[in-house]
């Protein structure tokens, strides 16, 4: 059975990037035996591009209960 994480990742629109370091946030999730599934991008925004993304996790557990 595995279990879901969704992290969602504001951009900022001035600078066309993220508001915080993915890159880290995935790092730090693995060392928790997280893995990244898929970075979603939503459709775009009426000013041309996406607002933020998500960060898909996921984690095998062996006993849910």
């Amino acid at each position: 059975m595995y279990r879901y994480k969704f992290i969602k990742i504001k951009i900022n629109r001035w600078k066309g990037q993220p508001e915080v370091d993915y890159r880290q946030i995935i790092k730090e999730n693995a060392s928790e035996g997280w893995g990244l599934v898929q970075i979603f991008a939503p459709p775009i925004s009426g000013f041309g591009a996406a607002d933020h993304f998500e960060l898909i996790l996921e984690k095998y557990i062996e006993n849910p209960n």
